[in-house]
């Protein structure tokens, strides 16, 4: 099964391999290269969420946080 690479570097991964590795859209997989030089592709888990610290979002007395402050922290942007 041979895949074509584009101008930006991106391939096309066969249907059956991305259910293989139970990958769907907005999935992510990892390339590594094993020992021998050759590249294998591997289903990344699910990354871990950052805990979030509630006592910041909710239950405080004051202004608080604002909006965008609180969908930071929510999504784990840094």
């Amino acid at each position: 099964m041979a895949s074509r690479i584009t101008s930006d570097g991106r391939v096309r991964i066969p249907k059956d391999i991305l259910e293989t590795l139970d990958v769907g859209p907005g999935g992510e997989v990892d390339f590594k290269r094993g020992a021998d030089g050759a590249v294998v592709l591997e289903k990344v888990s699910q990354p871990s969420r950052r805990q979030i610290d509630w006592e910041k979002v909710i239950g405080s007395a004051g202004p608080g946080l604002s909006t965008d402050e609180v969908m930071k922290l929510l999504r784990g942007d840094d």
